[in-house]
């Protein structure tokens, strides 16, 4: 499925140049990316809409943020995505495929069909903040952080815990250090605000990571 490419912003899902980027020069369907993604869509109207399936970008936000809801039935040519990203690490070879109640089955088998020709694995998933890989890690990490602050071990030890016992490539507290606290802590408030659960508001450690960054420390 051929389709082009409307950058708008910076991206974190194609931080640098991409295959799928280079490939998306002319074609009937539209994959809007970057951190204005959703504005570049309102923005043109109903120009867009006869597309066979337009892409659009998100961050933490529901795709019903840019295209409106209507009591669960809503639905259109019009798909979410975000390749996932931890941090400032490299993104990831996942695409999460964001649909509403009432998308058109056929714009997203051609989305689909897009990133999967491009190497992705692709996952499709309803339209909540944070999607899938973010709605199960943050509160995860979080927890992991606030075992630091009740002193129940060492940041090594908790991660020699994880990686030995359970198996985990790389433990959490080296994972979150290497690719960005202060992230993590954007994410997971973005979270904690949407949804209300107290498992998604970010532990202090993250919070002080976060407000240094902030101050340039």
């Amino acid at each position: 499925m051929s389709y082009r490419v409307n950058q708008s912003g910076e991206s974190r899902s194609f931080p640098s140049s991409h295959p799928f980027l280079e490939a998306g020069t002319e074609g009937p369907s539209i994959v809007y990316v970057g951190d204005a993604a959703g504005t570049a869509f309102s923005d043109a109207g109903d120009a867009v809409l006869d597309a066979p399936f337009i892409a659009i970008e998100l961050g933490t936000e529901c795709l019903g943020q840019h295209t409106g809801e209507d009591s669960g039935k809503e639905g259109s040519k019009v798909v979410g995505f975000a390749r996932f990203r931890l941090g400032e690490a490299e993104p990831s070879n996942l695409i999460e495929l964001v649909c509403q109640p009432a998308t058109d089955p056929q714009a997203i088998a051609l989305a689909r069909a897009a990133f999967e020709a491009a190497g992705f694995r692709v996952a499709v998933c309803g339209d909540f903040p944070g999607r899938i890989v973010d709605r199960l890690v943050r509160p995860y990490y979080n927890a992991a952080l606030r075992r630091l602050d009740e002193k129940l071990t060492t940041a090594e030890d908790l991660d020699k815990t994880l990686r030995f016992g359970l198996g985990y490539p790389e433990g959490p507290i080296a994972l979150l250090n290497r690719t960005g606290l202060s992230h993590h802590c954007q994410v997971s408030m973005a979270l904690y605000q949407a949804l209300g659960d107290v498992a998604y508001m970010p532990a202090r450690r993250a919070q002080v990571a976060h407000r240094r960054a902030a101050e340039g420390e």
